[in-house]
């Protein structure tokens, strides 16, 4: 089946992608605004992209009545902003935080979150989450009127005391219990995992 995707409606577009490119990591964005109010919002519109600087991308779409989310609006405000990443213990909170609330109510109350300062930024990380990336604004894209691409520079990382290995730099992947969006209301445990060696071709003339 061939899909002439530009002949479809932005909203049917949406399915097609994001229920195709699955399972997407969720970033759970803690920002503050200007007036110091505090905001969380979970996107899985989201992943790393580079190293040498540590890159991440978030594409934010606007509110129904074209005006910013409080996220976009925070982070294009203050440049700076925190991607905590979600497990399977932080999930319902995490989807408490996608409900719509005006800019003066914070979503990490609601839910039931808990904030700690930051390492170097002035927005706060949430303090349940496994892994927190603290980034800084590189560039805010605006590819569609009605859609931004923030893609933000790591400048300091969280990691929950117990998840990392110290000498490989690897997460245990069964005490970090990740979870992942699929599309609609479907989400994705990594409680199934297996492995498989890249493989490699030997040096011409070998053997």
């Amino acid at each position: 089946m061939d899909i002439d995707i530009a002949s479809y409606k932005p909203a049917d577009q949406y399915k097609l992608l994001s229920s195709t490119v699955v399972p997407r990591p969720i970033a759970l964005i803690s920002s503050r605004s200007a007036a110091g109010i505090d905001n969380a919002a979970p996107f899985s519109f989201f992943n790393i992209l580079g190293e040498a600087p540590p890159v991440v991308a978030v594409g934010i779409k606007n509110n129904p009545d074209g005006t910013m989310k409080d996220t976009a609006a925070n982070i294009v405000e203050t440049r700076e902003f925190v991607v905590n990443m979600v497990d399977e213990a932080t999930a319902e909170a995490m989807n408490q935080c996608s409900i719509d609330c005006p800019p003066e109510v914070s979503e990490v109350d609601l839910a039931g979150l808990t904030l700690t300062a930051s390492n170097v930024i002035n927005p706060p990380r949430i303090t349940e989450s496994p892994v927190s990336f603290e980034c800084r604004l590189l560039e805010c894209l605006g590819t569609v009127p009605d859609r931004c691409i923030i893609i933000g520079e790591i400048v300091s990382m969280h990691i929950r005391d117990g998840l990392l290995d110290p000498e490989t730099l690897r997460v245990d992947i069964e005490a970090y219990r990740p979870v992942g969006r699929i599309f609609a209301s479907l989400y994705l445990r990594a409680s199934d995992t297996f492995e498989m060696k890249r493989p490699f071709m030997a040096p011409a003339g070998a053997g």
